[in-house]
């Protein structure tokens, strides 16, 4: 895998406006002197409390406790790894990314990489001009206009014709200078059984160029006209063949357009065909996405699963897109995703639906969709035979599995009460049936017990999602560092921030602390030990190795076992860190009230610890303490006086 050097990184992040990046997901106004905040743009909230540091290239929100840098940001909003996210910032950012030292066989195999791909962009370049300036595209274009797509979204998706005749990417590509073999490896070519010669795999198709998650093509799905060019008995639909550029079931069709609105709504809409996801993005949908002509595969389903946790299937209600619904249920089990069925009308697509009624149907049918249990649950109960007790036995042990995968919840009791209907049974009765190994026509004979019931089927909710539009945004919510600090920790926290806002009084402030009595939080220890000699900048602290050196100080506590093997948590919190203090409500003034509030808390914590033990100890503390107190009071009252003339 492709390394990149930590000089290119560091290249990319001075490169990037940070104010402007996020800008795009969310409006930002200044709101300190290294501050800008505004509406998280991971959860739904009205009054704003996500904030970053344009200088850090750092955020943090105080709601979600969602954080990160320029990179995570790009992760989190475009659905995309960190090697996506830094090649991505590049190419916007003009910047050429190093790779570190490769050997002469791995840099032979990326030139030959880049060489396929280039042929493969060229390629699409020219079917698309061909489908809009051929006359022999005419009944191509006539087809695409019939199923209701418009030509601003088939450009959006490069859509494009192959000509009939049997060498025209052939000579254009030779031309270019690409070699036949290269033809043959990107599958643009194929060998005649006749003659031995190449000849062009696509002739007198549609073309839709398969792309991966940064939309580089690589390869084709190709819809046959049923032209003389194909001959008989060709295939409807013709894929590149699998090669080592394109690799039949890895990607989603339509996912490098999709992924940053399905990361930011957290949900993703699952469709079949390729015109599928081009009705719904020009119909404003644009979280849709394709399986490419293949049976669902476990690497698409953990694409989908980093693209959002929701995935809504707007599958044909035939018998593969039913058996696609069964696939993805089977896979999603292995993965936090979370699964909905969309109803559609019987023997229609989403293009379909969407050409005949308008977008509106197709967002109303987003806002009926269900959870699959439900889905499932109702398949097994219309499908059934009511007529016996047989049939419904049969039904009764079918949905069995169903409900062992749901613990106490709404949706669980919404189920029993539809089955109970259903099978014109009581409540308590189907509860009973559907939780032990019962036949129904042991029912009302006293020999039914309830078993114990499964713990709840993780990210199971009973409504529809929220949200409207597009978006149907299932609210996201991250684990952030602040998340799991007690309230009695925010002092110490708090101080911290103040060390970073004003760091030539904090080093000395922060270094004559005796860091593990003061600090009561492994996380805010590690964090406090980290900072020691990074206050100018801080995101030194956590990078490159700061993480050990942070772990790395005497007399750390068992405490500190726990932080140390979470340097994602130290990351977060530094973030939240960086940006409080660069809030206007971050007074350096208050940094000597801060250090006291920490010792008086040290004290009473002493205290705690004395009572009950003989001795003057305690007396000696109350007054210590109260010592402290009168040095607080008159720190505190200073730092206010400040604020006073500073507003003034």
């Amino acid at each position: 895998m492709t390394r990149y050097t930590s000089d290119s990184r560091d290249r990319v992040r001075e490169a990037v406006d940070f104010v402007a990046l996020v800008s795009a997901r969310t409006e930002l106004r200044r709101a300190g002197a290294n501050r800008y905040e505004g509406l998280c743009p991971f959860h739904d909230e009205r009054t704003p409390s996500f904030g970053i540091d344009p200088a850090q290239k750092v955020y943090y929100c105080f709601g979600c406790q969602a954080a990160g840098d320029v990179f995570t940001f790009v992760q989190e909003t475009e659905g995309v790894d960190f090697k996506d996210a830094l090649e991505l910032l590049a190419d916007r950012s003009g910047i050429e990314l190093e790779r570190e030292q490769e050997d002469a066989e791995e840099a032979a195999r990326r030139r030959t990489r880049e060489r396929l791909l280039e042929l493969l962009a060229r390629t699409s370049a020219y079917y698309e001009r061909f489908l809009w300036e051929s006359s022999q595209a005419a009944r191509a274009r006539e087809y695409l206009r019939g199923r209701g797509l418009g030509e601003e979204a088939l450009r959006e998706f490069h859509v494009g014709f192959a000509p009939s005749a049997w060498d025209s990417v052939l000579v254009a590509s030779r031309r270019a200078g690409f070699s036949v073999q290269e033809l043959y490896d990107t599958g643009l070519a194929q060998r005649s059984r006749q003659t031995g010669g190449p000849y062009d795999r696509f002739r007198a198709r549609i073309m839709f160029p398969l792309t991966d998650m940064r939309g580089r093509v690589l390869g084709f799905g190709a819809r046959s006209l049923g032209d003389d060019g194909e001959g008989q008995g060709a295939p409807k639909y013709l894929n590149t063949a699998e090669n080592t550029i394109y690799h039949k079931g890895r990607q989603l069709y339509g996912a490098h357009l999709a992924r940053a609105h399905a990361a930011r709504g957290g949900t993703c809409i699952l469709c079949e065909g390729y015109t599928d996801v081009i009705a719904l993005h020009q119909a404003g949908i644009h979280n849709a996405v394709g399986l490419m002509g293949t049976a669902l595969t476990a690497e698409q389903v953990a694409e989908l699963s980093r693209m959002a946790p929701l995935v809504m299937l707007a599958l044909d209600a035939d018998s593969s897109g039913q058996e696609a619904m069964l696939r993805a249920a089977e896979l999603a089990q292995r993965r936090r995703l979370e699964l909905r069925v969309v109803p559609l009308p019987a023997g229609m697509d989403p293009a379909e639906l969407v050409q005949r009624d308008g977008a509106a149907a197709i967002e109303r049918a987003l806002e009926a969709s269900v959870p699959f249990v439900r889905f499932r649950a109702q398949r097994i109960l219309e499908a059934g035979d009511h007529s016996s007790v047989e049939g419904r036995d049969r039904m009764v042990s079918e949905l069995r599995p169903i409900f062992a995968t749901l613990g106490p919840s709404t949706m669980r009791d919404e189920l029993i009460r539809l089955v109970a209907g259903r099978l014109d049974l009581k409540d308590s009765v189907t509860e009973a049936l559907l939780s032990a190994d019962v036949p129904v026509s042991a029912r009302g004979r006293g020999a039914v017990r309830s078993a114990p019931r499964a713990s709840p089927e993780r990210g199971q909710r009973a409504g529809p999602p929220r949200g409207s539009g597009s978006g149907y945004r299932g609210q996201r919510h991250s684990v952030g560092a602040g998340a799991g600090l007690s309230r009695r920790e925010d002092s110490e926290r708090a101080f911290l921030a103040l060390c970073i806002a004003s760091p030539e009084q904090g080093e000395p402030a922060l270094g004559e602390l005796d860091l593990d009595a003061y600090f009561t939080s492994g996380l805010l220890r590690v964090a406090a030990r980290a900072l020691r000699g990074h206050l100018h900048e801080p995101l030194l602290a956590v990078a490159d190795g700061g993480e050990t050196e942070a772990h790395a100080g005497e007399g750390e506590q068992a405490g500190d076992e726990a932080a140390r093997g979470s340097d994602e948590r130290l990351r977060r919190l530094m973030a939240e860190l960086i940006v409080e203090a660069g809030s206007e409500r971050a007074n350096p003034t208050m940094l000597p009230a801060q250090r006291l509030q920490l010792e008086l808390a040290l004290i009473d914590r002493q205290i705690q610890a004395a009572r009950g033990r003989e001795g003057g100890e305690v007396s000696e503390l109350a007054r210590r303490r109260a010592q402290v107190k009168r040095e607080f009071d008159g720190a505190y009252g200073r730092a206010l006086e400040h604020t006073g003339d500073r507003q003034a």
